[in-house]
């Protein structure tokens, strides 16, 4: 199954208050393991990134005010997630800023129906517990000392393990891993310079420990 791992920044939280999207991450997978396509831009969001964005992300005005509009890119990026399942942490938010794109490029919006939102899997999975993406990646030992600011893409690739652990997925290294050891360990049985040598006792032990076992049975018995 082909899936698409997303993740987006955007200038604030609310699309009602106007905010809009400033990065687009995504990383295409295959039966859970990465394959080589992904798609990521910056976008100039025609507005000034608020105060409280800044400081998670940290992409400035200057930054992103030679980047393309994102009616410049929004059919390039419907075409790479056409017809893959899109996996999402928190889908609701991103969701809603790209739908809210896409509506003033006047492209068609993404549907829920294919969506698999991350946040929720975890919820269901920790109740209770804290479930966001760096307190998962703390959960399942992932490293994550690269997500100083958050960003689409290292968000994306922290996403995929995440995702895996979820799914109770074991990575597909281990798997191989697990499988050559296993072969390994059943040439090594078949291997004669491995196989139990069975030594029969000579004629005079035979003797002797017969002379033995009388000996214990008179002493037991008189």
């Amino acid at each position: 199954m082909i899936e698409v791992i997303l993740d987006t920044e955007t200038t604030g939280l609310s699309v009602k208050e106007g905010h809009r999207i400033i990065e687009i991450g995504c990383v295409e997978i295959e039966n859970l393991i990465p394959t080589k396509n992904f798609f990521h831009c910056y976008l100039n969001p025609g507005r000034k990134v608020s105060e409280s964005a800044l400081k998670v992300h940290g992409y400035t005005d200057e930054f992103l005010s030679d980047k393309k509009k994102f009616k410049e890119i929004g059919q390039e990026f419907l075409d790479f997630i056409k017809d893959k399942r899109i996996v999402i942490h928190n889908a609701e938010f991103d969701l809603s800023h790209l739908n809210n794109e896409l509506s003033i490029a006047g492209l068609e919006k993404i549907s829920n129906k294919n969506v698999v939102d991350t946040l929720q899997i975890a919820r269901d999975k920790f109740p209770g517990s804290n479930v966001s993406l760096d307190a998962l990646c703390k959960k399942f030992r992932i490293d994550n000392s690269r997500r100083v600011k958050h960003t689409a893409l290292i968000d994306c690739e922290l996403l995929v393990k995440v995702y895996v652990n979820l799914l109770d997925q074991k990575e597909p290294s281990f798997n191989l891993k697990n499988s050559e050891d296993n072969t390994n360990k059943q040439e090594l049985i078949n291997n004669s310079n491995y196989s139990k040598k069975i030594v029969e006792a000579t004629e005079e032990e035979i003797l002797l420990h017969k002379s033995f076992l009388k000996s214990k049975m008179k002493k037991n018995f008189f």
